[in-house]
């Protein structure tokens, strides 16, 4: 058998519960082909349109990004205002001026609404710019609401290199490594071991949108986080499609395990 490169440890764990809102900080979570435990379980589905709401079109929907999701010991999920209270449905209805449910499965076809990237960049997060609609999970089983595979990592190296706050991204795992640039783009197609049993195989680069550019709670709005990868980093992500703006990269689970911070992160060969 061939030899594992050991090319970091995790440095940290993110999980989000509910599609578009913040996320929480974990030390230690179960990961099995739906992702990290609880992640992306949920969303909020605007009745009108039929489709989830989601930052990605931020001139409707970048507040939810002033919101929080968390999860209880009992696997609950309450959401808090920017102002720490909980709030329900129905307050969120009235503040987005849309009616909204929370959906805890991921309805067939399920679609989100894609601001072009650069557009929001020209003209900012109010101005009417086209819009496309992205079908969620395409490389992810049933069930939970991810833009595409069930785990979106980053490096340590790729942070550096924009300089922005791993927030804006909204990786489920950091990874701390050696190295300068986007080391991650040279893992894609490769199996990655984490911890004990957790194996992973990278499937693609990430497409960036606006999100990251968006006010996050109290990280403020950050242009270079779409400006910095388009600029330096253009890959195609899946065959078929253009060169976009990328940083991370995707991730399906080849054989399920628990992962914590620490955990060393070991290379398969190309």
């Amino acid at each position: 058998m061939l030899s594992e490169e050991q090319v970091g440890r995790v440095e940290r764990l993110r999980r989000y519960p509910v599609k578009s809102l913040l996320g929480e900080e974990l030390s230690a979570v179960t990961v099995d082909g739906r992702g990290l435990a609880g992640d992306r379980g949920r969303a909020l589905l605007d009745v009108a349109s039929g489709r989830v709401a989601s930052a990605k079109n931020p001139r409707r929907w970048a507040g939810l990004l002033d919101y929080s999701a968390a999860t209880a010991a009992d696997g609950r999920v309450a959401i808090t205002g920017p102002d720490g209270r909980s709030v329900d449905e129905a307050e969120l209805s009235e503040t987005f001026g849309r009616k909204l449910t929370l959906i805890a499965e991921r309805p067939p076809g399920a679609t989100v609404e894609r601001a072009v990237p650069e557009e929001v960049l020209a003209h900012g997060i109010e101005a009417e710019v086209p819009v496309t609609l992205s079908e969620l999970g395409r490389a992810a089983e049933a069930g939970g609401f991810f833009d595409f595979a069930p785990l979106h990592l980053i490096t340590s190296s790729t942070l550096a290199a924009v300089g922005v706050d791993a927030e804006r991204y909204r990786p489920n795992l950091v990874i701390r490594t050696e190295g300068e640039g986007f080391v991650e783009n040279a893992w894609v197609g490769r199996e990655l071991a984490i911890g004990e049993t957790l194996r992973l195989r990278i499937v693609a680069p990430t497409p960036r949108c606006a999100v990251p550019t968006l006010r996050h709670g109290p990280l403020p709005r950050r242009t270079e986080a779409l400006r910095v990868p388009a600029e330096r980093n253009r890959l195609v992500p899946l065959e078929g499609m253009p060169a976009l703006p990328c940083t991370g990269v995707y991730a399906q689970v080849l054989a399920p395990g628990r992962v914590g911070a620490g955990d060393v992160v070991r290379l398969g060969p190309g």
